[in-house]
């Protein structure tokens, strides 16, 4: 079974927001609303010994999601064919259960459309469907952002993983999140 996810190389990533507005435009994301936000971490130490980093945050496709968990319509489903964390805008009733349940603080109502909302990966653009890639990871120039198939051997994620140490946030939540960072 696929199960399409993101890795993040913070090493690579210098906070351009490139992908956070390729985000934007791709998904036509009202102002106020992220789907990918970047976040300044820093700066830390002492003077002059300073470091700061950045760190790409969206929804972390988990596998047991509570988000989809706490949906009483099923809006709030995985994709069958990806594994992907997304929503049936149609049956959302806007209830908010997926927004309190989510422990990462990657869902909210859409403004615009009064429904709950998350980062699909482009699932429902045009970018996925065509075989291409979404539109954060199509648009970061430094290489930060990977996109693959994590149960395919050969999927450039799943060799990424094998070379590099990865974490996950939270991972004693047991909501098990696929995307991983590369610390």
């Amino acid at each position: 079974m696929t199960q399409k996810t993101m890795v993040i190389d913070l090493d690579r990533c210098i906070g351009c927001f490139a992908c956070e507005m390729a985000c934007k435009q791709e998904n036509n994301v009202p102002l106020g609303v992220h789907y990918n936000k970047v976040l300044s971490i820093g700066p830390m130490g002492k003077f002059p010994d300073l470091t700061q980093y950045f760190l790409p945050t969206v929804c972390q496709h988990c596998k047991d999601a509570p988000c989809v968990k706490v949906c009483p319509t099923g809006a709030c489903h995985h994709d069958p064919e990806t594994n992907i964390v997304t929503m049936n805008t149609d049956r959302c009733v806007g209830c908010k259960y997926c927004i309190a349940a989510c422990p990462y603080n990657a869902r909210w109502i859409n403004p615009e459309t009064k429904v709950a909302d998350n980062c699909d990966f482009c699932l429902h653009s045009k970018n996925l469907a065509a075989g291409e890639l979404p539109g954060c990871v199509a648009h970061c120039r430094f290489h930060a952002l990977s996109f693959g198939d994590l149960n395919d051997p050969n999927s450039f994620v799943s060799k990424l993983l094998k070379a590099k140490d990865t974490v996950r946030i939270r991972p004693w939540l047991g909501t098990e999140p696929t995307l991983r960072y590369i610390p």
